[in-house]
């Protein structure tokens, strides 16, 4: 089996965005995560920062909820709160990217960006042990080890919200996804060969 694009939303202490970019360095194959943001930013004028702070909004705001889940025709984008605009910006640069060639893309619901793509492969992944978890939230972010569940907890709701939110799917609900991988037990380098054998 061969994918041409791979959608990856991940636990945060999974190593998540380690395996797609030790996944993009082994097959040559661009990877897109933060990237995605540094896009939307530059084309329409904002910052990062502004547009992390809407991602966060975007959760709690009813307008936002409601219009998305409607999937109001178009000519009525202006009924769109600021967190609407950014997620539909997103969602354009996701198929920009995608339009490039293969490619492998992190969070922001890329799965949702690219349904009606063929060779779409959508990934969860998760790290069943909470002690390598915490200590990879060490190693990677540098967070207090007293910290590391508050958070895990704040970045792993945010992650599950938006992506509800957008989707009307379930985050964790892994029937959603094609593979689910566990990289506490077939580790960040076993992840990495599963999901380069589907694009070689």
């Amino acid at each position: 089996m061969s994918s041409r694009y791979i959608t990856i939303e991940r636990e945060y202490g999974s190593g998540g965005t380690q395996i797609a970019k030790e996944l993009s360095a082994r097959t040559g194959v661009p990877c897109y995560g933060r990237e995605i943001l540094e896009k939307v930013s530059e084309k329409h004028n904002i910052s990062i920062e502004s547009i992390e702070k809407y991602e966060e909004k975007a959760t709690n705001s009813i307008l936002y909820s409601v219009y998305l889940m409607s999937q109001t025709t178009k000519g009525s984008s202006d009924m769109l709160t600021n967190e609407g605009h950014i997620y539909l910006a997103e969602q354009d640069v996701i198929r920009t990217f995608a339009r490039k060639g293969s490619a492998i893309f992190l969070g922001h619901c890329a799965s949702e960006a690219l349904k009606e793509y063929d060779g779409v492969v959508k990934v969860f992944i998760r790290c069943s042990d909470e002690n390598v978890k915490k200590q990879r939230i060490v190693d990677t972010y540098g967070i207090a080890s007293h910290e590391t569940d508050l958070v895990r907890r704040k970045f792993d709701k945010k992650r599950s919200n938006y992506y509800s939110i957008n989707t009307e799917r379930k985050w964790r609900d892994f029937n959603e996804y094609d593979i689910m991988l566990d990289s506490a037990a077939i580790g960040i380098d076993g992840c990495v060969s599963i999901l380069e054998s589907l694009i070689k």
